[in-house]
């Protein structure tokens, strides 16, 4: 009986370390977690931080990790889910690295973007960027001056602008800084900088791939870009634009329709008589109908490898394929009661 009740002890001894390794453990784990969560450093040193739509939570936390203003981005994931606050938008932020994880994504949450920058949002027309300059206070004569291409003749981003042709397309998304002092041409420029940058060898060697100049590359990728903002349907998208040129088809794009009708100032149809319009005319349209994102310039330069020749975007917010007119049919009739009848 001595024996056992010893053995009994024994076994109870260790369960109890066991028990205590354990809540050590966890204690540490959460210790290690909160710790992750507080600021980098003490430092304000301002900077801007670009969040692009459509980016998921964890790029996100990978770029906050990279330019050094979080410390873990596990711990950034782990807060945003346990706190429901997945719903980050898109902008420039000013952040830095004295802000902790629950500040940052406060921020995120809210869309309290930059004050004292100039945005140049994606899917824009070039008269709605004009617009936006207007609002921002700079005169007409100084907008028109600055959104000739003639005024950055040489610059590496243009070099594929056809002669005559204006700056649609080709003022790249972002936020710049500005100065009440900041002229309309200097931020154009940090635009087609950027650009520049993003028509990568990748992205132009992409283009050649699928028959493409680099023109008619970023005049596909602005119609992707309007047909939708999700980066997981636009290589789909584009390859059935892609398809849909190489087998003569017309593209049927709604958005270069709309487009049409908008510069024309008169009220949105597919029947718009207009060389923008692809639902009459065959290939591309002239140019692009509106700016351009990474991830629409990606798709087009590598489309997905399916085979489909339509897409509906229905009343559920995703894009639905099909191969045949009669599956497309279906699919409208299925996904898009709302959408389709307006």
């Amino acid at each position: 009986m001595k024996y056992k009740i010893s053995s009994f002890s024994k076994r109870l001894k260790v369960l109890f370390l066991i028990l205590t390794v354990l809540v050590l453990a966890l204690a540490l784990v959460v210790i290690a977690y909160f710790h992750s969560l507080s600021p980098v450093s003490s430092s304000f040193q301002k900077s801007y931080f670009r969040v692009e739509l459509g980016t998921s939570v964890n790029q996100i936390a990978s770029n906050l990790k990279e330019d050094g203003l979080i410390r873990s981005g596990t711990a950034f994931e782990i807060y945003t889910r346990v706190h429901h606050l997945t719903r980050l938008q898109a902008g420039t932020y000013t952040l830095s690295p004295s802000l902790d994880v629950p500040e940052i994504v406060s921020k995120m949450v809210k869309g309290d973007v930059a004050k004292d920058l100039f945005t140049i949002l994606p899917g824009k027309r070039i008269d709605q960027i004009k617009e936006a300059f207007k609002k921002t206070g700079y005169p007409d004569v100084q907008i028109e001056a600055a959104l000739n291409p003639a005024t950055y003749s040489g610059h590496p981003a243009l070099s594929s602008l056809p002669a005559g042709a204006s700056l649609e397309g080709y003022l790249y998304p972002d936020s710049f800084q500005k100065q009440s002092d900041t002229p309309v041409e200097v931020i154009i420029r940090e635009s087609l900088d950027e650009m520049q940058a993003h028509l990568t060898k990748d992205v132009v060697d992409g283009f050649t791939a699928q028959g493409l100049n680099v023109y008619q590359g970023i005049t596909l990728a602005s119609i992707v870009a309007q047909e939708s903002g999700d980066s997981t349907a636009q290589p789909t998208i584009a390859q059935v634009f892609l398809l849909r040129l190489r087998q003569d088809m017309v593209l049927g794009s709604d958005v270069t329709a709309y487009y049409a009708s908008d510069v024309a100032g008169v009220p949105r149809t597919v029947n718009i008589d207009s060389p923008y319009n692809t639902h009459l005319n065959k290939g591309l349209p002239p140019g692009p109908i509106s700016n351009v994102t990474e991830t629409a310039l990606a798709a087009v330069a590598h489309p997905s490898t399916t085979t489909y020749l339509y897409f509906v975007a229905g009343d559920d917010g995703k894009i639905h394929f099909s191969h045949t007119f009669e599956e497309h049919q279906a699919a409208v009739q299925q996904f898009c009661k709302k959408n389709c009848s307006q």
